[in-house]
C-alpha cells in the first residue's frame, strides 16, 4: 500500500456491471493492479470506472519510479477528479486530475507522466520530470 489506511484492504467492492460504473478485475489469475479508490475503513474499498485502476505491468517506468519515490512528496496532497469543464480546486492542497475530461482516458498523459507534490508554501502542484524537483519549483509562489 502506497497511500491509505494502516489496515490491509481485504474486500474491494464495485457495481455489478460497467453500465453502472462497475469494474471487472482478473481475480482468478495472479494479475496485480494499482488501484486508487475510496477506502471505507474496516478493510473495505469501493472502486468505480472513474477511479484510476491499471494492471501493474502496464504502468510506465515513470509511474513505477514515482510510486516508490516522488509520490511520497504528495502524501499530504489530495487529487480531485475533474468530471467536466469547468472544474476547480477547492483548497490549495489539491491537484485536479483532468485525464478523463481532456482525453476520455483514465490513464492519460497526466497519470503517466506527472506527480502531485507539495510545495514549500503548502500548496500542491503537478510536477513532470525524471529528476527530483528543484528547490525553485518547491519554493515557487503563484501570483
Amino acid at each position: 500500500m502506497f497511500k491509505g489506511p494502516e489496515e490491509d484492504i481485504e474486500f474491494i467492492f464495485t457495481a455489478p456491471s460497467s453500465a453502472v460504473c462497475g469494474v471487472t478485475l482478473d481475480v482468478g489469475g495472479k494479475k496485480e493492479y494499482l488501484i486508487a479508490g475510496k477506502s471505507e475503513g474496516n478493510g473495505r474499498m469501493h472502486i468505480t470506472l472513474c477511479d484510476f485502476i491499471v494492471p501493474w505491468d502496464s504502468l510506465s517506468a515513470t509511474q513505477k519510479k514515482s510510486l516508490n519515490q516522488r509520490y511520497q512528496m504528495g502524501c499530504e496532497c489530495k487529487i480531485s477528479r475533474c468530471p467536466s469543464i469547468p472544474c476547480y480546486v477547492s483548497a490549495q492542497d489539491e491537484c485536479l486530475w483532468t485525464d478523463w475530461v481532456t482525453e476520455k482516458n483514465i490513464n492519460g498523459r497526466q497519470a503517466k507522466h506527472y506527480a502531485c507534490i507539495k510545495r514549500s508554501d503548502g500548496s500542491c502542484a503537478w510536477y513532470r520530470g525524471v529528476a527530483p524537483p528543484k528547490q525553485e519549483f518547491l519554493d515557487i509562489e503563484d501570483p
